[in-house]
């Protein structure tokens, strides 16, 4: 079934026509040609067949007539990679062949053989017989069009169809499909639309399906919610009619291929050297650490990059609704939450993980989004000798993170005065990142706070590096700074000699500082 196939001579004839002209096709208007919307058994005996019928070869290379389905009028080359406005790459003629191409295949191919082979083989194989079906209906076609074709069948019928090129591109953040018409990419912070689209809501929704079954999780109406994540850790979100009212909305989170580190963030200007070495000694010398952010601020990146300086004689375990957490540890447990079946039972929630955890003999515990009750669990881990561990939260300010650790852990029906509840949280947490995503789609670590105390019922934070925001430049990016508030001993500061770090984080906090008109340093706030 799957021999080789040649591509037949009749595809490199057949593309002889665009270049003869037009009028020639009047004096011939009753020839028939084979075009792409002819009959499909009679397309599926010529691309079973080795060879094509006698009486094809016997007709002219080059009939002069109108084909049924000219592919003149696409223009791949001239379609931008990243368009400033929402246009289609390719015309409604090319997704007409695409159809009739593709269920030609389906019903040429056995899929279940298929599935056996290696995936580079097996698209070798789709494109030899894509390659006859062409052939055989004398489409008319360049050598570019024809290879666009072949790449787009073979993510249709491999991969996730349209949104290959997508996901194969590295400078994409984000992926949001609002129905199959309707695509936007985040570029640089930037979102702008993409020039794909999907055949119908039914591909979009069997592209759906097929990246969420691969986690073992389903969407259809009666379950139109999931959440679920590509083979890379790419986060997936995906809400399916009747729900999303316009049709399928799948919405990526990609992640790089290169895993980013605190160094780079330096480089991108996230955070300065110094700050860079702030960071690297919270994650080393085991500090508690909550990452504040907004969405899309970089929490999950910014976690990632913490955990690069666990030592590797640590046991940690994480816990996640969708495992995106790139640890290069050795010694790591992965830890997932799990939805209800279809009878509503079997749900594992996050707190559920994160109980367990404490019986599975951590070092530390990361929980890759703190959400609701699950809040208390974590505390309580940080205050029982699980020291150095992590987990992300969605707030604007350190205050508020504060603030949020509170509600969450009332969501969980404890009924605890709250300053009991904030004792908990002044004896947990050491230190708090907050992440923000500034208004030209840079991201920045715009606050590095530890929590000193209680006073009353008051907690007590402190600052120990901040980010001034100074104006933009002409390009409208913004302009700013990085500094220590002059902190010079840490409520951290024995923690850190415990683990000989203690001159390191003297000279960086010595070598953020930025000093005022009189040669003092800046504090926390620039009146």
């Amino acid at each position: 079934m799957f021999g080789k196939r040649g591509v037949n001579k009749s595809f490199s004839e057949a593309s002889q026509p665009q270049e003869k002209p037009q009028p020639q096709a009047k004096p011939k208007p009753q020839a028939e040609p084979d075009s792409v919307r002819e009959d499909e058994p009679q397309q599926r005996e010529a691309v079973q067949a080795p060879k094509p019928a006698p009486d094809r070869d016997s007709e002219p290379a080059a009939p002069p007539q109108e084909p049924a389905a000219r592919m003149d009028d696409i223009q791949p080359k001239q379609a931008a990679p990243r368009p400033d406005k929402p246009a289609r790459a390719r015309s409604e003629d090319y997704y007409d062949v695409k159809t009739t191409v593709f269920t030609a295949l389906i019903d040429t191919i056995d899929l279940t053989q298929l599935a056996r082979l290696d995936p580079d083989v097996a698209r070798e194989e789709i494109r030899d017989i894509v390659s006859e079906i062409v052939a055989i209906k004398n489409v008319v076609m360049s050598i570019a069009e024809q290879e666009e074709l072949l790449e787009d069948i073979c993510n249709d019928v491999l991969g996730y169809g349209p949104l290959e090129p997508l996901l194969a591109r590295d400078d994409i953040a984000d992926i949001m499909v609002n129905g199959a018409e309707t695509t936007y990419i985040e570029v640089s912070g930037k979102v702008e639309p993409a020039s794909i689209r999907f055949a119908d809501n039914g591909q979009l929704m069997n592209i759906c399906q097929r990246i969420v079954s691969q986690v073992g999780r389903r969407v259809d109406e009666s379950s139109p919610i999931c959440d679920a994540r590509l083979p890379d850790g790419s986060r997936v979100n995906v809400i399916a009619p009747p729900l999303a009212i316009d049709g399928p909305t799948l919405t990526i989170r990609k992640f790089k291929r290169d895993r980013l580190t605190l160094d780079q963030l330096v480089r991108y200007g996230s955070i300065s050297p110094e700050g860079r070495t702030l960071l690297a000694i919270i994650g080393r010398v085991r500090c508690n650490v909550i990452i504040s952010g907004g969405t899309g601020s970089g929490k999950t990146t910014l976690l990632n990059c913490l955990t690069a300086y666990i030592e590797p004689d640590e046991r940690i375990i994480t816990c996640e609704d969708s495992a995106e957490l790139q640890l290069q540890q050795p010694h790591v447990v992965r830890l997932e939450t799990r939805p209800p079946n279809l009878e509503g039972e079997g749900e594992v929630t996050m707190r559920d993980l994160v109980k367990n955890c404490l019986r599975m003999r951590p070092d530390r515990i990361i929980v890759g989004e703190v959400r609701g009750p699950e809040a208390f669990d974590l505390l309580q881990a940080m205050n029982t000798g699980h020291d150095g561990s992590m987990g992300t939260l969605h707030s604007n300010s350190p205050r508020e993170c504060i603030s949020r650790l509170e509600s969450m852990i009332l969501m969980g029906g404890y009924n605890l005065p709250a300053h009991t509840i904030r004792e908990m949280i002044v004896g947990s947490v050491d230190v708090i990142v907050q992440a923000s995503r500034m208004r030209d789609g840079s991201r920045k670590i715009t606050r590095v706070t530890e929590v000193v105390g209680l006073e009353g019922d008051v907690v007590t934070l402190q600052d120990l590096f901040v980010y001034d925001m100074e104006g933009e430049d002409a390009n409208g990016r913004i302009i700013g700074r990085h500094r220590s508030t002059g902190i010079a001993r840490p409520a951290f500061y024995e923690r850190a000699r415990y683990f000989n770090e203690e001159k390191r984080l003297s000279d960086a906090l010595s070598a953020g500082e930025v000093q005022d008109e009189s040669g003092r340093p800046l504090g926390e706030y620039v009146g």
